[in-house]
């Protein structure tokens, strides 16, 4: 069961350093997100996101080979992602290209959440 845990936080990393990509300018997070970033406190805030989203990418796949980190992952993982998950239902009327990033966080959720239960589950390592 333990397992399962180590596959969502792999999964839930791979999906958390997607927005890196979002570093390398405007034109780029244009293509992630489907905005037009055509002002500086705009591309700072999304800029700054794609940072913050790549340690907890990083964070993640730390912790899926430490097991005394498991824990505390897959539950910032899980407030964080059902939080945008969350916002993105009470508020709707989102494009195309962010309907992907509710989708992809959507699976990630289920993801961390069945990891947490397993974990919950799991034997203490011998």
């Amino acid at each position: 069961m333990r397992h399962f845990a180590t596959v969502a936080l792999l999964f839930a990393g791979l999906i958390h350093l997607l927005p890196l990509i979002g570093m390398a300018g405007p034109d780029r997070l244009s293509v992630l997100y489907g905005v037009s970033v055509s002002e500086p406190n705009l591309e700072i805030l999304l800029r700054h996101r794609a940072v913050l989203f790549g340690l907890l990418g990083v964070f993640f796949l730390y912790a899926a080979f430490n097991r005394d980190l498991q824990a505390a992952a897959l539950t910032a993982g899980t407030v964080s992602t059902a939080a945008f998950v969350g916002m993105a239902m009470l508020v709707g009327g989102y494009n195309p290209q962010l309907s992907k990033v509710v989708v992809a966080d959507a699976l990630c959720l289920v993801a961390l959440i069945g990891g947490a239960v397993s974990l919950s589950f799991a034997k203490p390592a011998a």
